[in-house]
């Protein structure tokens, strides 16, 4: 979809956000947005980038709400279509960020399912060179800045434990332990993978993964806590 300006009225069914809050915050300098003739507008891709930023800032009903908009309707259990046991790993060997990002696209690659790993590599140090995928809790989510169509047969999750943990630019300055690549082939699906995680990730999850060294165990963890936040939104 190209990345046109959208209105606010747009912005907020596209997000599925009250379109009060969307005013409140663009009035308040929170959002990427310009007053053109007395009406707001706001560029599709700075809108992208600011969410990938900022998601994980927002309360749980608004979190809730843009996972469901950007919802592709095939398959609730996004963990269990895009996240494969192969594509789990809990004892990188990672020291450095630029290390870690290129060993979870090798345990990608484990999938069978990359078809161009060096772009994906590239995508991501881009990514993070813009700022750290990092959240507070030893947490990060590296992602590319926009969704890669054709780097992998499919959308792909890859989960990684780097058990010492690393620099990785935490907000906190905290050392960054878990990772949760996401490649994406839409954006609708790369918003929905984020905004999924951070749900999962708000709450005792990071340090039940953290307790387990076999990826069977931290796959059987990442579903549960996805059936979990599933219900709770039901």
């Amino acid at each position: 979809m190209p990345y046109r300006n959208m209105s606010l009225e747009d912005l907020a069914r596209h997000i599925g956000m009250d379109a009060r809050v969307v005013r409140k915050w663009a009035e308040k300098g929170k959002l990427p947005g310009q007053l053109v003739g007395g009406e707001w507008r706001f560029n599709r891709a700075a809108m992208l980038d600011w969410l990938q930023r900022e998601m994980h800032s927002f309360d749980v009903e608004h979190i809730r709400n843009l996972e469901q908009a950007m919802r592709e309707g095939e398959t609730d259990r996004l963990i269990a279509a895009y996240l494969p046991v192969e594509a789990v790993e809990m004892n990188l060997h990672a020291h450095s960020r630029a290390s870690v990002l290129r060993e979870l696209v090798q345990v990608a690659e484990r999938t069978g399912l990359v078809y161009d790993a060096a772009q994906i590599v590239d995508a991501l140090e881009q990514r993070e060179a813009l700022g750290p995928t990092a959240l507070p809790r030893g947490i990060a989510f590296p992602h590319p800045r926009r969704p890669l169509e054709y780097a992998t047969a499919e959308p792909l999750l890859c989960l990684g434990r780097v058990p010492a943990g690393i620099p990785f630019g935490a907000p906190d300055g905290g050392l960054t332990d878990l990772f949760v690549l996401v490649i994406a082939t839409g954006e609708k699906l790369h918003l929905g993978l984020l905004a999924r995680l951070a749900m999962m990730f708000n709450g005792e999850l990071p340090d039940l993964l953290r307790d387990v060294d076999d990826a069977e165990s931290a796959l059987k963890l990442m579903r549960a806590r996805e059936a979990a936040v599933l219900a709770a939104g039901k």
